[in-house]
């Protein structure tokens, strides 16, 4: 038998041990918000930090003109430091410090894929049973429209919930003291709650499949098209002939092969396909949450007398400052002992904290921003083709600070430039080499491909080297598979697939 010891002990070690300053930790939560969320997080500061209050710009507390015209403190000046260090102890665990965690914004209310095919379900002019199958079909829609699982999953799940119901029903049943009216209850409940078919589920799918938005509730792309295909009449059509039978071949593009199988011209095939191409092969997206993207540039960039300035658009953002009211409250410290005086201790200095942080989270992002500005100008000048390489780490070491601040002061930012708004992150990417010795960017190169895309003959389009071989007139020196990588990420389909008979 083992000899374990359940006593209690004590040991010393010595260990390192980080902790985050709480000053230090609310100042990257702010560097890290977005305008809209950082206004939502000063106004819930607001009402929540009785020292804190806002501040008109012309407004100036502390300074006041004497007679003779020259500036003097106000007579009940504070000092604030000597508050903070000698009679309120700022120390304590960060949950002390907490009172400003983020607060996330309510999203309004609005309707989505699965609502709007559940109002037109509970309009139509069926039977409660077959109701219930509906909701569980358009329950594993996704947002793209499609069936996210197989129907005999659908229907395991619709009838592992009828157990649950059915043993209630029949229990209720049950309990009727009349032998033939109990009987006859026993039986419409078997009827009721009797568990779904597949042929069932079949059928309720065809009904959903009708709704709007049309292609919504198909299990795969063929489906989908040729709901829509149906949907707009097509169904005696080549468009239709060719996604119904030849699906495999006709998303590669076959159309010699197509044409000769079914004893058509390409041509025709072609012209189907342009046809099929004006369908939607996401259905559902058009009632996702982000259709209506609303963005606020956190930064302004404005070319003026031939410079570029940059500018914080924060004018919407409350201006803070502290109290007076409660300053004059904390001035008066003796009076206050335990829990009021931590309490005023607490609120205070999360009230200073918050002042500078904001001050802080203004200052890195105009740095961050005008280094930008500098480094691309000829893009700002030129276009997208002049966009010079950009990591993190140059700017991080330009204005002396860590490479996850700027990611930070990046992250979901947006700037109004000259140019259009632009994502912060799109000032960054990584390079190629030039002739001239003087790097490209990665997004200029492909805005190259996509205009030399643009401009090719579409009975001769360019194949991925003679992209190369065009790039490397302009003194570009790029890979071929390089070349395919971006051409997939600007979703260009390969030159065998473009070309038009």
């Amino acid at each position: 038998m083992s000899g374990f010891s359940n006593r209690l002990y004590q040991s010393t070690e010595l260990r390192q041990e980080m902790k985050i300053n709480p000053r230090l930790y609310q100042a990257m939560e702010l560097l890290y918000m977005p305008l809209l969320d950082l206004q939502a997080h000063l106004k819930q500061e607001l009402t929540e930090n009785p020292f804190l209050e806002m501040s008109e710009a012309d407004v100036q507390d502390d300074v006041s003109i004497d007679e003779e015209g020259t500036e003097k403190k106000d007579e009940d000046e504070i000092d604030w430091e000597e508050i903070l260090l000698d009679g309120f102890d700022a120390g304590g665990s960060r949950a002390q410090y907490e009172e400003t965690e983020r607060h996330e914004r309510t999203p309004v209310g609005t309707s989505d894929l699965r609502d709007h095919l559940l109002e037109q379900l509970h309009h139509l002019p069926i039977k409660d049973r077959e109701v219930r199958m509906g909701e569980e079909i358009i329950g594993n829609i996704d947002d793209d429209g499609f069936l996210s699982c197989g129907l005999d999953e659908v229907l395991d799940g619709v009838n592992e919930w009828l157990v649950d119901i059915r043993e209630v029903a029949q229990d209720r049943a049950a309990a009727i003291a009349d032998t033939r009216e109990r009987a006859e209850e026993e039986a419409e409940v078997a009827e009721l709650f009797r568990d779904y078919t597949l042929d069932e589920a079949e059928d309720m799918l065809g009904v959903v499949q009708r709704m709007d938005p049309a292609g919504v509730g198909a299990r795969d792309l063929r489906e989908s098209i040729l709901i829509q295909l149906r949907d707009r009449d097509l169904e005696d059509t080549l468009a239709h002939t060719l996604v119904r039978d030849h699906f495999d071949d006709f998303i590669q593009h076959r159309w010699t092969e197509l044409g000769r199988s079914i004893g058509v011209s390409a041509r025709e095939v072609q012209s189907a396909a342009d046809q099929v191409a004006k369908l939607d092969p996401k259905p559902g997206i058009q009632y996702g949450p982000d259709r209506d993207p609303y963005i606020i540039p956190d930064l302004i960039v404005e070319k003026i007398d031939g410079e570029y300035h940059v500018f914080l658009n924060d004018t919407s953002l409350p201006r803070l400052r502290l109290s007076r009211s409660y300053r004059e409250v904390a001035q008066d410290r003796g009076k206050y002992k335990g829990e009021n005086k931590e309490f005023i201790a607490s609120k205070l200095n999360s009230a200073n904290w918050m002042i500078q942080a904001i001050e802080q989270r203004r200052q890195t992002m105009l740095k961050v921003m005008n280094f930008i500005v500098d480094r691309q100008r000829e893009f700002f000048e030129k276009g997208i083709q002049f966009l010079r390489p950009l990591t993190l780490r140059e700017v991080a070491d330009y204005i002396e600070m860590h490479e996850s601040t700027v990611s930070r002061v990046t992250n979901e930012k947006y700037v109004q430039t000259p140019r259009g708004v632009y994502h912060l992150k799109f000032f960054f990417s990584s390079g190629l080499s030039t002739t001239s010795g003087q790097d490209i960017s990665a997004r200029g190169v492909k805005d190259k491909i996509r205009k030399l895309v643009d401009q090719e003959n579409a009975k001769k389009p360019l194949t991925d080297q003679k992209i190369v071989n065009l790039l490397e007139t302009d003194g570009i020196q790029i890979a071929r598979r390089t070349v395919a990588k971006y051409r997939d990420q600007l979703g260009i389909l390969p030159a065998r697939m473009r070309k038009r008979v």
